[in-house]
C-alpha cells in the first residue's frame, strides 16, 4: 500500500477514529460500531490497514512523535476475532489470505519507526492480546475487570494473528505456551510479571497520560530474559514439547481436541525463532479452523453466550440469599454464592451441621482468591443462621435438603409467610416435580426450580424449573439469578429428573448394571473417557451419591434391586466420594481405581455405553421438556460435560458420532 501523503487528513472510517495533538502525538480509538465490545472482524482489519498507512506516512515525513491506541469501550480492550465469521473464514480459499493480512498490517504496526503504544482496559483476549503484542510497549489497567490471554483453544484451533511467536518473544516458551495451551485469562498484575505488559496504572483515567509518557520517552518493551528464553534453544526444546504433549494429554484427548498438540508440534519446530513460528502459524493453522472439533466448539460457544439473554427485563438486582440445607449441594451453593459478592446466611438444624460447609467455603475462597483480605471478605458474607433470621431479608430463598417430598413441602410452607414480596422462592430438587412440592403454598406459582449440578463450583449449570403454574416473568428473574451469580440457565419443564438427571440415570444404571454382571468398573469409566466423557459411569454415580442415585431412580421408576451391589452399599451408608466408599475407595476427593483391563476397542465401548443417555435425550425433547435440541445438547455438555467436540448428544447423533 502507497504511502498516505502526511498533509491529507486521516482516512474516514467506521470504527477507527484517528487525530493528533499539538506534541504530536496519535491518537487512535478502536469503538467498533454497532458492537457492545470490540471486535477484529475483516472490515476493522481492512480499516486499520488504512489507518496504518496514512500513519506510515506521518512518520516518514517526521509529522508524529507516536501512536497510543485505546479502546472506546469502556469495559474492554479487545474481545478478539470476530467468532461470527469463523463459519464463512473457515473456507481454505478464504482463510489464509485473510490471516496473511492480518499478519502483514500487525507487522507493519511493529515495524514502524515511531513508538506505538496500546492501553488496556478490561478484556484484551485472543485477537486483541495478539494487535497489543504486536505495539511497541503496553500499559494496563490494575484491577479485576483487566484479563489478558488467549482463549483460542477454547475453539478448537490456537492465536493466528502472530501471538504464538511474539507471546514467546515477550514471555518465554513455557509462560506463553502454557498461557496458550489451557486458555486461562491472568490478571494484569500477572501479565506484567509474565513481561506481557510493561506498565500498570490504577485508574483508567491514567492510561493516556502514561501513554503520552511512553511516546515521549520513546519506551519500548524488552524480550524475555536469556534464561527464559533458552528453554526453547538446543535440546531442551524437544525435551520442553515432549513435556508439554504428556501433561496436556493427561487432560484432553488428541484426537479429540488437535489444536493444542498441533500447536507444541508447532513450537517443536520454530520455538526458538519467533519470526519463523509467526510465519509458520498460518499453515498450521489453517486446517484446525475447519475441523469439525472447531465447528462444534464454535456451536458450543454461540449457544452458551444465547443462554446470557434469557434474564429479565430490566435487569434485576440481588444482595441477599438464604439457603435452607447444609448438605454439600447446599453449603456449597451458599459458598458459591458468597464468592460471588452475595451476603449468604445458611440454615440447618444445628451449628454441627454447617460447621463442615464453613469449613469447605473457606477451602473454596482460598484456592478461588488467593488474598488473605478477600477471603475473610468473603468469609463474612456467609453466615450461619440455624434460626433462619434470614429468611425475611433475603431476594432470594434456596431450598437444599434430603430429596423428601415432605420435608420439601414443609419448608416452603413455613417460609413463604416470612418471604418478602417479591422474593424468588427456589428449590434444588433434583428429580420432584414442582408441582407437588407446591402443594398446601398459599401461592403455588411462586415457587420455582433451581436445580444446581455437584460440584456447584465447576460445573456452570443450573437448569431453572418452571411448573405449570409459573409465569414467564418469574422465570426470566430465576434465569436473572443464575446469571447474576455467573452460571448459565437452562429452562426445562417440571417433569421427573427434568433434563440432565433423567437423561443421566439410564446411562449410568446400565453401566451399573453391567458391572452387576461381572464388568470391569474401570474398564467402563475408561471406555466413556475414551468416547469423550470427563468421567466415566460408575465415577460419576460415585460423585453424585449413590442415595441421591437411588432416590433420582425411584422418582423415574426405575428401581434398584435389593439384590444388587448398589443396593447394599446405600444399605452400608457407602454412598461414594462423600463417605469415601461406593462402587470405589475414595481419597483426599480422588477414587483409587485398580488398573483397567485391556480393550480392544475403548470408543466403541464408550459409544454403547452412551447410547441411554442419547436416545434419553431425544425423547426428552420430543416430550418438550426443552425448547428444543439446541438447549438440550447444550444443557447436557454444561451439566454432565457431555463431549464439547461433539456439539452434544443430539448433534452428535445427528454426525453419526454417538
Amino acid at each position: 500500500m502507497a504511502q498516505s501523503d502526511s498533509s491529507k487528513s486521516p482516512p474516514a472510517t467506521k470504527h477507527w477514529h484517528f487525530e493528533t495533538d499539538v506534541e504530536g502525538i496519535g491518537w487512535l480509538t478502536l469503538d467498533v460500531e454497532g458492537n457492545s465490545v470490540n471486535v477484529l472482524s475483516r472490515e476493522v482489519i481492512a480499516e486499520l490497514e488504512e489507518i496504518v498507512g496514512h500513519i506510515e506516512g506521518l512518520a516518514s515525513s517526521g509529522d508524529i512523535a507516536g501512536v497510543a491506541l485505546l479502546s472506546g469501550k469502556p469495559g474492554g480492550f479487545v474481545a478478539g476475532a470476530d467468532i461470527s465469521e469463523f463459519d464463512q473464514m473457515s473456507d481454505p480459499a478464504i482463510l489464509p489470505e485473510a490471516l496473511k493480512r492480518t499478519h502483514a498490517v500487525f507487522q507493519r504496526i511493529e515495524d514502524l519507526k515511531v513508538p506505538f503504544v496500546t492501553g488496556i482496559n478490561g478484556f484484551c483476549v485472543g485477537g486483541g492480546l495478539e494487535l497489543a503484542l504486536a505495539c511497541h510497549y503496553r500499559i494496563a489497567v490494575n484491577s479485576e475487570a483487566t484479563k489478558i490471554g488467549f482463549p483460542e483453544v477454547k475453539l478448537g484451533i490456537f492465536p493466528g494473528f502472530g501471538g504464538t511467536g511474539r507471546s514467546i518473544r515477550q514471555a518465554g516458551p513455557i509462560d506463553a505456551m502454557q498461557l496458550m495451551l489451557t486458555g486461562r485469562n491472568l490478571r494484569a498484575s500477572q501479565a506484567k510479571r509474565m513481561n506481557l505488559v510493561d506498565k500498570l496504572v490504577r485508574h483508567p483515567d491514567n492510561l493516556r497520560w502514561e501513554a503520552r509518557k511512553a511516546i515521549l520517552q520513546k519506551r519500548k518493551a524488552s524480550p524475555a530474559p536469556f534464561s527464559k528464553r533458552a528453554m526453547a534453544m538446543g535440546p531442551l526444546k524437544g525435551r520442553v514439547a515432549d513435556k508439554m504433549r504428556d501433561e496436556t494429554a493427561k487432560k484432553v484427548n488428541k484426537s479429540h481436541y488437535p489444536a493444542p498438540f498441533t500447536l507444541i508440534d508447532l513450537f517443536e519446530k520454530h520455538g526458538d525463532n519467533p519470526k519463523a513460528m509467526i510465519r509458520a502459524e498460518i499453515d498450521a493453522f489453517v486446517p484446525l479452523m475447519g475441523s469439525d472439533t472447531a465447528q462444534n466448539l464454535r456451536r458450543v460457544f454461540f449457544l452458551s453466550e444465547a443462554l446470557k439473554k434469557q434474564g429479565a427485563k430490566p435487569k434485576p438486582q440481588f444482595s441477599r440469599v438464604h439457603v435452607v440445607g447444609a448438605g454439600v449441594m447446599g453449603g456449597d451453593i451458599a459458598a458459591w454464592c458468597a464468592l460471588r459478592g452475595l451476603a449468604v446466611t445458611l440454615q440447618d438444624m444445628d451449628m454441627d451441621r454447617i460447621k463442615p460447609a464453613l469449613d469447605r467455603a473457606k477451602t473454596l475462597f482460598k484456592k478461588r482468591l488467593k488474598a488473605k483480605q478477600a477471603v475473610d471478605a468473603a468469609m463474612s458474607r456467609l453466615e450461619a443462621d440455624v434460626e433462619g433470621k434470614g429468611i425475611p431479608r433475603c431476594d432470594v430463598l434456596i431450598e437444599a435438603v434430603v430429596e423428601k417430598l415432605e420435608v420439601k413441602r414443609e419448608i416452603f410452607e413455613t417460609a413463604e409467610k416470612r418471604l418478602k414480596p417479591g422474593a424468588i422462592m427456589a428449590t434444588n430438587t433434583s428429580s420432584i416435580e414442582l408441582e407437588r412440592i407446591a402443594e398446601g403454598l398459599e401461592n403455588p406459582a411462586r415457587l420455582i426450580g433451581l436445580h444446581f449440578f455437584n460440584p456447584v463450583a465447576q460445573l456452570p449449570l443450573v437448569e431453572v424449573i418452571q411448573s405449570k403454574l409459573n409465569d414467564e416473568a418469574s422465570i426470566r428473574v430465576g434465569c436473572s439469578f443464575v446469571l447474576a451469580i455467573g452460571k448459565s440457565p437452562v429452562v426445562v419443564k417440571s417433569a421427573p429428573g427434568f433434563l440432565v438427571n433423567r437423561a443421566l440415570m439410564p446411562y449410568m444404571l446400565a453401566a451399573v448394571e453391567r458391572v452387576e454382571k461381572g464388568e470391569s468398573p474401570e474398564q467402563l469409566d475408561a471406555a466413556a473417557v475414551a468416547f469423550g466423557m470427563p468421567m466415566g459411569p460408575i465415577e460419576l454415580m460415585d460423585t453424585v451419591g449413590l442415595d441421591v442415585g437411588a432416590s433420582v431412580a425411584r422418582e423415574l421408576g426405575q428401581e434398584v434391586s435389593e439384590e444388587s451391589r448398589f443396593a447394599r452399599l446405600v444399605a452400608e451408608g457407602k454412598l461414594g466420594r462423600k463417605t469415601g466408599q461406593g462402587f470405589y475407595r475414595w481419597e483426599n476427593g480422588k477414587a483409587q481405581k485398580a488398573k483397567a483391563p485391556p480393550h480392544g476397542n475403548l470408543a466403541g465401548l464408550g459409544r454403547d455405553l452412551v447410547q441411554p443417555l442419547v436416545d434419553t435425550t431425544e425423547i426428552i425433547v420430543s416430550e418438550g421438556v426443552v425448547a428444543d435440541a439446541d438447549h438440550a445438547d447444550i444443557g447436557m455438555i454444561l451439566g454432565t460435560g457431555f463431549a464439547p467436540f461433539l456439539g452434544g448428544p443430539l448433534k452428535a447423533r445427528q454426525d453419526g458420532k454417538a
